[in-house]
């Protein structure tokens, strides 16, 4: 059986482990995140699809990386607290993680790999690379730092998905 975003565990921004699989069930827009880039005024964005699409069943996972020029100094609960300060991030936000390279995560090689996800294959280059994932925890779109998350066709991906009801096993 393949695997599905609900296999990875993650870490919380106070350093413990977290399951995914609390997001079952829900369509996913998992993205890359930095406090100090040139797409982070894109949380504003971000939050309003969380909040448009949330009682349908949609979450925006924020995973903060360090590994683009720096631009994540911050640390544990200070992403969260600049997050909600800055932007009033309400979205799960996790502990930092390696995108890309010999470190990556588990989560983004299955995210990012064919031959992990089935579908999709798109390496993370830069902050704010966006994946999205069906309700049956499978990568099934991504879209690229420049495209802004409230763009017309995030939105016809997110809603084609939300149509969509989760496999029963």
């Amino acid at each position: 059986m393949s695997k599905k975003i609900y296999d990875f565990e993650v870490e919380g921004l106070n350093g413990k482990p977290k399951s995914l699989e609390e997001h079952k069930g829900d369509v996913l827009l998992v993205v890359n995140t930095a406090s100090k880039c040139g797409f982070t005024p894109q949380l504003d964005a971000l939050e309003a699809l969380h909040k448009e699409y949330k009682d349908k069943g949609f979450k925006v996972l924020g995973f903060p990386s360090n590994q683009f020029a720096g631009q994540e100094p911050l640390e544990g609960e200070a992403i969260q607290e600049f997050c909600q300060v800055n932007y009033g991030v309400s979205f799960p936000i996790y502990g930092k993680l390696k995108v890309q390279g010999p470190e990556m995560h588990p989560l983004y090689d299955w995210l990012g790999n064919k031959k992990e996800n089935g579908r999709v294959r798109s390496r993370v280059r830069w902050n704010f690379h966006k994946y999205l994932v069906d309700r049956n925890g499978q990568v099934v779109d991504f879209f690229l730092p420049f495209t802004k998350p409230d763009a017309r066709r995030v939105k016809k991906a997110i809603e084609k998905y939300l149509e969509e009801a989760p496999e029963t096993a």
